[in-house]
């Protein structure tokens, strides 16, 4: 039924648990699995000489977390035997990048953890999961905590 799930990660609890979500299909369907971490490199704002320095410090911190959580969620998708990929990928809206990257591989189906805010926390960070779902043109499975 799926051939290829796309499962974006960012290190969280949420993100864990859609790994495991996308473990137990992975293995029921025979799916090859891309895992993704989305970087905006635009979510650093500065102003002056201190912009350059601070961007520079704010990419090399986010490619080091973004790594650390593909090297982990490829881990546990190889101790099951499942088939994986991984890549950091660069977009201006998360949302955005994890749909491309959904095309880029052909993916049938994403695979992602909500961290489920609320009220203001919401308003300001928004909800990477609501863009997703209100954008893709694909099957999103959502794994709540």
């Amino acid at each position: 039924m799926f051939k290829h799930i796309l499962v974006p990660v960012d290190g969280s609890s949420t993100a864990r648990q859609a790994i495991g979500k996308a473990m137990a299909i992975a293995e029921a369907f025979k799916s090859a699995v891309t895992v993704v971490y989305v970087i905006d490199p635009y979510a650093f704002t500065g102003v002056g000489a201190d912009f350059a320095y601070g961007q520079a410090e704010y990419l090399s911190a986010a490619a080091a977390e973004a790594e650390e959580a593909i090297k982990a969620a490829k881990q546990a998708f190889e101790e099951r035997g499942i088939s994986v990929n991984g890549s950091v990928v660069e977009g201006h809206s998360i949302y955005r990048g994890i749909l491309d990257a959904a095309a880029s591989v052909n993916a049938d189906l994403v695979v992602m953890g909500s961290h489920g805010r609320r009220g203001l926390e919401r308003l300001v960070l928004g909800s990477v999961t609501a863009q997703v779902l209100s954008h893709a043109h694909l099957s999103v499975l959502v794994v709540r905590e």
